[in-house]
């Protein structure tokens, strides 16, 4: 009985972890240096071990930094009924609903927005370090745009008896299935406006929202409950997971929507990488300099990766 008891204990559900994953994360950024054309892919290539390992660390930042959740998601139901009506200009948001408002509920499209325009100064100072902080926290959130409960105030199913359906979406099942994926996506595009790109992209992953959590409590009506999750031991630590049964069976149902959305975030990436760079006036990438991080940002970075290992996170798990 002790035995069970502490077995017990130490089962952790694999769905308690947050964003795309870490894996759907890197091989998404992985991936999207590829969608880039003659002139700046080769120095993308050069750092793909960087632009892939460094794919979570807004991740890794929110065990740190008190700012950092609101970057990931935008909790369109406390904004309006409607997302057409949220202002699409942060002071204009800003001047209608506040700060406290804006950090609570979420800000990713101008955290998006943001980053871009890190990303094109970075380039055009022909910082290297930057360039690559930059292009990795950018695809990071362009990537948590494309998830459906990233944009809703239902994060995880919590308010419709379905939580721990936020990470079975956007990690168990990337990870059971994206090596049947096309990832074959074509070229990055210029885009015009980052801003107006990044509300296109919430609008379409938003009206995904009610297939992901209906097809879902759907299945969980009809699925015999003794097969919905499985078991699996890690580092003597036994994980409850969606099953493969009942991962493949919802998996299917959504017909292809987490290959989309993760081919759709790749393309994007690209899109809004090559675009910076464009921006920044085409600089010449082939013999940039490898500047060495300041002491002050690797005190901080090291700062993160303690918080990051102690695993506590700071605001709210989605």
């Amino acid at each position: 009985m002790k035995r069970l008891t502490i077995l017990m204990a130490l089962i952790i559900p694999l769905f308690l972890c947050t964003s795309w994953g870490f894996f759907a994360h890197q091989r998404i950024n992985n991936l999207a240096i590829f969608t880039l054309p003659t002139g700046i892919i080769g120095f993308y290539k050069k750092n793909i071990k960087y632009i892939t390992e460094h794919a979570v660390d807004p991740d890794k930042r929110r065990y740190a930094d008190t700012l950092e959740a609101p970057r990931h998601y935008l909790d369109v139901e406390n904004y309006e009924k409607d997302i057409d009506s949220i202002p699409e200009k942060w002071n204009d948001a800003l001047a209608k609903y506040g700060l406290k408002h804006l950090n609570t509920n979420g800000i990713v499209p101008w955290q998006i927005q943001r980053t871009y325009f890190s990303l094109v100064k970075a380039f055009a100072a022909r910082d290297s370090i930057k360039i690559l902080k930059y292009s990795a926290d950018l695809g990071h959130y362009i990537g948590d745009a494309h998830v459906p409960l990233h944009t809703t105030a239902n994060h995880n199913g919590q308010l419709t008896n379905q939580v721990g359906i936020h990470a079975f979406w956007e990690s168990r099942l990337p990870e059971l299935f994206s090596t049947n994926y096309n990832f074959v996506v074509g070229k990055a595009n210029y885009i015009k406006n980052p801003l107006k790109q990044a509300w296109k992209i919430l609008k379409h992953t938003h009206s995904l929202v009610d297939t992901v959590l209906t097809f879902e409590a759907k299945l969980a009506a009809t699925f015999p409950s003794d097969k919905k999750y499985s078991f699996s031991e890690r580092n003597n630590t036994v994980l409850k997971q969606y099953s493969l049964e009942y991962s493949k069976e919802y998996h299917n149902q959504m017909n292809k929507m987490v290959e989309r959305q993760m081919r759709a975030a790749i393309l994007e990436i690209g899109s809004y990488w090559y675009s910076a760079w464009v921006d920044a006036g085409q600089p010449e990438l082939k013999n940039l300099v490898r500047l060495e991080m300041n002491p002050e940002d690797k005190k901080a970075a090291d700062h993160i990766e303690k918080k990051y290992q102690q695993g506590t996170v700071i605001g709210r798990e989605f």
